[in-house]
């Protein structure tokens, strides 16, 4: 817990508690679970921030479904996007013909999902949905519609439940804001 501590008080505030989190992800597990009835959906987890919202997301989803993984890069060591996305690690096998859900842990500029979108499209699925657990709209540079979010968030840099700062703080099982003390000079 020490290691929780000093991590804590990096954060401004405590946006969303382990509870409400929770509640959410089951609340979004039950939903896709109605929308997908009768069939097999591929969930595809966005590594490495979706990893934790992933892996509770997809024990609430009542249906036979099949898992992959995809990683891209385009923040690097810094709170704003790049604007290149870079893809790190493809999936394993077709999607042709199948249902997609992409699961993210944060949709903020719009432009990392929106170029998996339109590559995974592109090999044929036969659809393809975004499910988030934060939406941060006021951020939005590419047009993207998210299919499924826990929370709509205010433009503020988040941390913890698998979202980091520099590859920390995915550990929190909070959400927080993280202090600007702590990239400032970054921007």
């Amino acid at each position: 817990m020490e290691n929780q501590r000093t991590l804590y008080n990096d954060l401004d505030s405590i946006l969303y508690t382990r509870e409400q989190l929770q509640e959410a992800v089951s609340a979004l597990g039950a939903r896709i679970t109605r929308d997908y009835a009768g069939k097999k959906p591929v969930l595809v987890c966005i590594l490495k921030g979706a990893s934790v919202f992933f892996c509770d997301l997809i024990r609430q989803i009542d249906l036979p479904l099949e898992l992959e993984f995809m990683a891209v890069s385009s923040y690097g060591a810094s709170t704003k996007s790049s604007g290149e996305v870079k893809l790190v690690k493809d999936l394993d096998r077709s999607i042709l013909g199948r249902d997609v859900i992409i699961v993210e842990d944060i949709v903020d500029s719009g432009m990392t999902l929106n170029f998996l979108k339109k590559s995974l499209i592109s090999r044929g699925a036969a659809s393809l949905r975004i499910a988030a657990l934060m939406d941060k709209p006021a951020r939005r540079v590419a047009p993207l519609t998210v299919d499924y979010s826990c929370f709509e968030i205010p433009d503020a840099f988040v941390v913890g439940y698998g979202l980091d700062y520099n590859e920390l703080y995915r550990n929190l099982p909070d959400v927080g804001i993280l202090s600007p003390r702590i990239y400032a000079g970054e921007e």
